[in-house]
């Protein structure tokens, strides 16, 4: 024989059931079985107050319904928040300048090219494309009326 003690039960009321949905909950489990299906396809019947999933026809509680609808509107509003994101990036790095804007407006054409207006040599995208020459802008001012000085 054992050497366990033995514990007296309490029959006098009758036999304690336990229900096993109780404990699932105590564990931080659902008393709802998972089903494989997401119910994306909600049909809502308002006349008789009830929510059932259109692909395997079987009735949803009105929390999961309810569940489902946030988290659609969750994900639109996160994608609405990337998409401004994206775009407030994108408007940083817009040409802002009017020089470049005219320079942008010109290349645009399909039959012309704009001048330098020095040189009066056509200037094209891929003259530029690789990186430009530049030069201080004091200086360039000097040179320049420098030369207008002399010609007058």
């Amino acid at each position: 024989m054992s050497d366990a003690p033995i514990i007296p039960q309490d029959y006098t009321y009758g036999v304690r059931v336990v229900q096993i949905e109780d404990l699932r909950v105590a564990r931080g489990l659902t008393r709802r079985p998972s089903s494989a299906c997401r119910h994306k396809r909600l049909t809502y019947d308002v006349h008789e107050r009830r929510i059932w999933c259109s692909d395997c026809e079987t009735e949803v509680e009105a929390f999961d319904a309810f569940i489902g609808l946030v988290e659609v509107f969750d994900s639109g509003i996160k994608k609405l928040m990337r998409d401004r994101a994206a775009l407030a990036e994108a408007e940083k790095f817009q040409v802002r300048s009017r020089a470049a804007k005219v320079m942008d407006e010109a290349w645009r054409s399909r039959t012309m090219a704009p001048l330098c207006p020095h040189c009066m040599e056509a200037i094209l995208p891929e003259d530029v494309a690789g990186g430009v020459a530049s030069a201080s802008k004091q200086l360039v001012y000097a040179k320049r009326k420098r030369g207008k000085g002399g010609d007058a």
